[in-house]
């Protein structure tokens, strides 16, 4: 059933951003091992993507795993590719009748074949949808991302497709991974901490940021209308008095 938008369209932000923290500490708190955790954590994907898509925003961009993750036991991190795998596998269909746009923030090609494979077959099948922009990001660095960029314009300079003086802030996002996207108006962490762990560093130098205590498996729709009533009563400012 599709819920009611807890805010206006002139105050939902566009691009909200959220860095899924706590899995770990939820199966703990519970006995269980951390791959436990894990699962439900993919589990919660579904109603957090579904919402956005019903209230409007344009695009939701989630941080699955990022390069720093592969310093984890060997075991957590061979239990986190099989959730991968399975989530593209199981929730494909839903994200294409939803009409969701899928798109991966991140190096796939760092990624074992499995999930890989699934994940770009989902790229590859949503690419017409016209609905929420869905961005996960895999195997990503906010710093590789810049690091990229950089080197795709340098390339380019050097073999003479631009100038250096051309190079500007619009132009370097369009090297970005979130190329065509909003800047994050709205960044959300889980678990309690207050720190953005090298994700869109770029794309959120203006977003709002909340930290909520609740972990990722126990965040849902009502958590995500209370982030964004929070939202609506900040002042953007952007520098300006």
């Amino acid at each position: 059933m599709v819920s009611t938008p807890p805010l206006d369209a002139a105050r939902m932000p566009r691009h909200i951003a959220i860095i899924m923290d706590g899995n770990g500490r939820w199966a703990k708190a519970r006995g269980l091992p951390r791959s436990f955790g894990h699962k439900a954590g993919v589990d919660a994907f579904r109603p957090i993507v579904e919402a956005c898509g019903e209230w409007g925003v344009e695009a939701l961009s989630l941080f699955a795993f990022s390069t720093e993750n592969w310093a984890r036991p060997r075991d957590e991190v061979s239990a986190l590719m099989g959730l991968i795998e399975e989530y593209f596998n199981r929730e494909l269909q839903n994200l294409l009748d939803r009409n969701v746009r899928l798109s991966l923030f991140g190096d796939p090609a760092g990624l074992p074949e499995g999930p890989r494979g699934f994940a770009l077959r989902a790229v590859e099948k949503s690419a017409q949808n016209t609905g929420l922009k869905l961005n996960i990001a895999l195997n990503y660095g906010a710093r590789a991302e810049i690091a990229r960029a950089a080197r795709l314009l340098a390339e380019e300079a050097a073999s003479g497709k631009l100038l250096p003086d051309e190079i500007d802030e619009t132009l370097f996002a369009s090297r970005l991974y979130s190329a065509g996207l909003p800047d994050v108006d709205l960044l959300i962490r889980t678990g309690g901490e207050m720190r953005v762990s090298n994700f869109l560093l770029y794309q959120i130098a203006y977003a709002e940021f909340i930290s909520l205590p609740c972990f990722w498996p126990d965040f849902g729709r009502e958590a995500l209308a209370d982030a964004l009533r929070l939202y609506a009563g900040r002042e953007r400012r952007f520098g300006k008095i």
